[in-house]
Protein backbone atom coordinates (compact mmCIF):
# COMPACT_ATOMS: atom_id res chain seq x y z
CA UNK A 1 0.00 0.00 0.00
CA UNK A 2 1.44 3.42 -0.90
CA UNK A 3 2.18 5.72 2.03
CA UNK A 4 -0.08 8.37 0.54
CA UNK A 5 -3.08 6.01 0.73
CA UNK A 6 -2.48 5.41 4.42
CA UNK A 7 -1.98 9.10 5.17
CA UNK A 8 -5.08 10.07 3.18
CA UNK A 9 -7.20 7.38 4.83
CA UNK A 10 -6.10 8.50 8.28
CA UNK A 11 -6.91 12.14 7.42
CA UNK A 12 -10.39 11.14 6.19
CA UNK A 13 -11.08 9.12 9.34
CA UNK A 14 -10.10 12.07 11.54
CA UNK A 15 -12.24 14.45 9.50
CA UNK A 16 -15.24 12.10 9.56
CA UNK A 17 -14.88 11.71 13.34
CA UNK A 18 -14.69 15.50 13.74
CA UNK A 19 -11.18 15.26 15.20
CA UNK A 20 -8.33 17.68 14.60
CA UNK A 21 -5.60 16.86 12.10
CA UNK A 22 -2.86 14.75 13.66
CA UNK A 23 0.37 13.26 12.39
CA UNK A 24 -0.18 9.61 11.59
CA UNK A 25 2.27 8.46 14.28
CA UNK A 26 0.40 10.30 17.07
CA UNK A 27 -1.76 7.31 18.11
CA UNK A 28 1.33 5.05 18.14
CA UNK A 29 3.27 7.58 20.20
CA UNK A 30 0.40 8.01 22.67
CA UNK A 31 0.04 4.25 22.99
CA UNK A 32 3.75 3.86 23.73
CA UNK A 33 3.75 6.56 26.41
CA UNK A 34 0.64 5.13 28.07
CA UNK A 35 2.25 1.68 28.06
CA UNK A 36 5.35 3.07 29.77
CA UNK A 37 3.27 4.99 32.31
CA UNK A 38 1.44 1.74 33.07
CA UNK A 39 4.80 0.21 33.93
CA UNK A 40 5.53 -2.13 31.02
CA UNK A 41 9.17 -2.96 30.46
CA UNK A 42 11.15 -1.25 27.75
CA UNK A 43 11.85 -4.68 26.22
CA UNK A 44 8.12 -5.43 25.98
CA UNK A 45 7.48 -2.04 24.37
CA UNK A 46 10.37 -2.49 21.95
CA UNK A 47 8.94 -5.80 20.78
CA UNK A 48 5.39 -4.43 20.61
CA UNK A 49 6.50 -1.48 18.47
CA UNK A 50 8.80 -3.74 16.44
CA UNK A 51 11.84 -1.53 16.93
CA UNK A 52 15.18 -3.06 16.05
CA UNK A 53 16.59 -2.43 19.51
CA UNK A 54 15.59 -1.31 22.97
CA UNK A 55 17.93 1.65 22.55
CA UNK A 56 15.73 3.05 19.76
CA UNK A 57 12.61 2.66 21.90
CA UNK A 58 14.31 4.19 24.91
CA UNK A 59 15.71 7.13 22.94
CA UNK A 60 12.32 7.96 21.45
CA UNK A 61 9.93 7.38 24.34
CA UNK A 62 11.45 7.24 27.81
CA UNK A 63 12.09 10.97 28.34
CA UNK A 64 8.66 12.35 27.45
CA UNK A 65 6.42 11.67 30.40
CA UNK A 66 6.36 13.71 33.61
CA UNK A 67 4.54 10.81 35.25
CA UNK A 68 7.40 8.45 34.41
CA UNK A 69 9.91 10.97 35.77
CA UNK A 70 7.95 11.34 39.00
CA UNK A 71 7.46 7.58 39.39
CA UNK A 72 11.18 6.97 38.93
CA UNK A 73 12.09 9.68 41.42
CA UNK A 74 9.66 8.20 43.95
CA UNK A 75 11.24 4.75 43.50
CA UNK A 76 14.70 6.22 44.01
CA UNK A 77 13.66 8.13 47.12
CA UNK A 78 12.09 5.00 48.59
CA UNK A 79 15.25 3.04 47.83
CA UNK A 80 17.41 5.66 49.51
CA UNK A 81 15.22 5.61 52.63
CA UNK A 82 15.87 1.87 52.89
CA UNK A 83 19.59 2.29 52.28
CA UNK A 84 19.97 4.97 54.94
CA UNK A 85 17.95 3.17 57.62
Amino acid sequence: MPKSSLFNSFARILKKANLPKLPIHSPRHTHAVLQLEAGVSMKYLQERLEHGSMQITSDVYSHISKKIDQDQMNKFEEHMKNVLE
